[in-house]
């Protein structure tokens, strides 16, 4: 299901995304990530925003794809990394053992709780044997919008790992900490690097 509310506030407020979050050296998840991959991997970031990790899977010879809600960051995504990029929601990820790694960097946390059993089960599928998948959540409980109008759902690092573990996830590491989002609030949040099972 998609929030509109949500991706309205990602549209009016694209280059103030884009800025909030220019740095050029990867953070630790992605590092983390890239190292995790073998050469030449096929990866999908999901939820890729204004490309900024996706520019650095292509730089690290990664064969990198995107895909995003937001047409402006459609076409940030596609100018920051000359990678392809689709427009279309979680639910339009269909793909069957494609993908040697999905990042899933704080986008997954826009969707319902309800709904994230199964696109879990719909990242399982697209990843090959072994596949690796990124994941950046808020962490705390229920689900509601914030200053900004755009919609979160929370979980805690229990509940996280039950549903990875559920899709076939095993996990790698995990690490938590807390940072200011785009609306200027400090929250909590946790990073898994997982490998499907088989």
């Amino acid at each position: 299901m998609v929030d509109r509310a949500t991706l309205d506030v990602y549209a009016a407020k694209a280059e103030d995304y884009r800025a909030r979050f220019a740095e050029d050296a990867p953070g630790e998840g992605l590092r983390s990530f890239l190292d995790a991959l073998s050469e030449s991997a096929r990866v999908l970031d999901l939820g890729c925003g204004p490309g900024r990790a996706l520019a650095h899977m292509v730089r690290a010879g990664h064969r990198a794809e995107g895909l995003d809600a937001t047409p402006d960051f459609v076409r940030m995504a596609e100018e920051a990394s000359g990678a392809p990029v689709t427009l279309g929601t979680f639910e339009d990820l269909d793909a069957e053992a494609v993908y040697d790694g999905i990042y899933a960097n704080f986008s997954l946390l826009h969707a319902p709780k309800a709904e994230m059993p199964g696109l879990f089960h719909r990242i399982a599928r697209a990843l090959k044997p072994r596949g690796v998948f990124h994941i950046g959540l808020k962490t705390g409980t229920g689900e509601r919008r914030d200053a900004l109008g755009r919609f979160y759902a929370y979980y805690t690092e229990a509940e996280l790992t039950g549903l990875l573990d559920a899709a076939g996830f095993e996990i790698v590491s995990a690490r938590t900490g807390e940072d200011p989002g785009l609306d200027g609030t400090v929250a909590p949040w946790i990073v898994c690097l997982t490998r499907k099972r088989q």
